[in-house]
């Protein structure tokens, strides 16, 4: 098969293909009612962001999924927006933006495979098994031709995994390297187990942070499944209202999304939430995968010591050791996850820049990155908060 023999759709909404169509190249691993190795490009997660107006008019992420049928089937699909700004992405490409315009370019709109406000890595290709190399090759050629076609600045593939990395380099995208800090699980029985792994004086501050917090009046609780309550939503609007407001200046997400997260993720989410006097005065939300657990909202309605290490970081490696899944992935950024056990890993994403010029010059800042970037990795493992013969050993 090759990809010549592939045709290409645009749909401007996921209602325009069926669920089992998508799913079956977004998550084929969870044929029969398994968990995904992540939830974000399934077509529920996807679905929810567009039903709730949080992708739309009027957001600057417009929809234009692709779909690859061979034969008639599908083969392949990936989530495509036209975006009029560089927002919500976490690889961001706003120093690109303003050198393209001040030579009287025009970068806007440009198009991104991504999943909307989530820097979690994950599949972008997503392919139906067996249709790997044709599925990948037509969605690349496609989305390129797209924007040849349109006069369109640019293509962003953002938070790809590094074999999709690969592959496209081997197709003539850029590659780019960026980092984030993630914690791994290497077979620990509890959290305290996790603590030995540490040198002395990092155990006893995460001690001392962890009783700081639990001490701050009230109870913790995690609630996952049907034992999420539509009244959570209430409280953690809140919260995610205050720091959206504080981070980006409008939340990304409306109040709709977590309605219709509720109804159709709840099974994908794990919502932490601080309770005192009989509210919730701070939450944390996370999203559950087949061996990850993904941190991706935290706030608060009042300022407790230490109860945003334990809510995001320290409750999610609890749940990560007793639901025995590897890692945990603490979104975007944040150095002080090192002292927390959390240790850089790189991040990949993928770019096609049409005018010559600007290919280049962002080519040549790639390349000084990703030696920085990869520099910047091996320091920070080596100040990571291990004991050195752990470190070593694994």
């Amino acid at each position: 098969m090759t990809a010549a023999q592939v045709e290409i759709e645009v749909l401007s909404s996921l209602a325009q293909i069926a669920p089992g169509d998508w799913d079956a190249c977004a998550c084929p691993e969870a044929t029969g009612g398994g968990r995904p190795d992540d939830p974000f490009t399934t077509h529920r997660f996807l679905k929810a962001l567009e039903d709730s107006g949080s992708v739309g008019p009027g957001t600057g992420w417009h929809p234009q999924y692709l779909v690859a049928r061979q034969g008639g089937a599908v083969i392949a699909v990936a989530p495509l927006y036209a975006k009029t700004h560089s927002q919500g992405e976490y690889v961001f490409d706003h120093n690109w933006a303003h050198a393209y315009e001040r030579a009287g370019g025009r970068y806007y709109p440009k198009l991104q495979i991504a999943v909307p406000f989530t820097p979690a890595t994950g599949r972008r290709f997503l392919v139906r098994p067996g249709a790997e190399d044709t599925g990948m090759a037509a969605l690349v050629q496609g989305v390129v031709k797209l924007a040849a076609q349109n006069r369109i600045s640019s293509v962003h593939v953002t938070f790809c995994t590094g074999a999709e990395a690969g592959a496209g380099v081997a197709m003539g995208l850029m590659h780019r390297v960026t980092q984030q800090f993630h914690w791994e699980n290497h077979g620990y029985a509890d959290f305290d187990g996790f603590l030995e792994s540490l040198s002395s004086r990092k155990r006893k501050n995460i001690r001392k942070e962890r009783a700081t917090a639990q001490g701050f009046g009230g109870t913790i609780t995690a609630y996952a499944g049907d034992a999420i309550r539509a009244e959570h939503w209430d409280a953690f609007w809140r919260f995610y209202q205050d720091t959206g407001a504080r981070k980006w200046g409008t939340p990304y997400l409306t109040r709709a999304f977590f309605d219709r997260a509720h109804e159709t993720l709840r099974g994908d989410m794990l919502l932490v939430l601080a309770e005192r006097d009989g509210r919730a005065v701070a939450g944390a939300l996370n999203f559950i995968g087949r061996s990850r657990l993904y941190g991706r909202y935290w706030g608060c309605i009042e300022d407790h010591p230490c109860l945003h290490f334990e809510l995001c970081y320290y409750q999610a490696i609890d749940h990560a050791i007793a639901r025995g899944l590897d890692t945990v992935e603490a979104g975007a950024q944040g150095a002080h996850k090192l002292a927390r056990g959390y240790l850089p890993v790189a991040t990949h994403s993928l770019h096609w820049i049409a005018d010559p010029g600007l290919r280049a010059a962002v080519g040549q800042f790639l390349r000084a990155e990703r030696d920085a970037v990869e520099e910047e990795i091996e320091v920070l493992t080596d100040y990571g908060p291990f004991r050195k013969t752990v470190t070593e050993e694994t």
